[in-house]
């Protein structure tokens, strides 16, 4: 490996390290907030296995969001806020 390379990557490990310990600020934070998954559950009108079906997720994973033990993140916080947005559609479009 190259040396500008390598004190490239050294810096940046450093850096995270200062981050983890709240020494440095990060350079940006991204925040993504998903809905209260279960009053948008019930506000469906489905229940627990319907919804983690619609979802493609397992019960007891629907059951942590709820509980608010686990946060929904990636493509499925993605797919929270469209069935938030519009679920008519989205229910149209899952259900398919």
């Amino acid at each position: 490996m190259e040396q500008p390379l390598f004190d490239d990557l050294l810096q940046s490990l450093k850096e995270a390290k200062a981050i983890a310990h709240c020494e440095m600020p990060a350079s940006r934070r991204f925040t993504v907030n998903t809905p209260d998954v279960k009053v948008l559950r019930e506000q469906l009108g489905l229940s627990q296995s319907e919804f983690a079906q619609l979802m493609r997720v397992s019960t007891k994973t629907l059951q942590n969001w709820e509980q608010h033990r686990r946060n929904p993140t990636g493509p499925a916080a993605a797919l929270l806020k469209i069935v938030l947005t519009e679920p008519d559609v989205a229910l149209r479009v899952l259900h398919a």
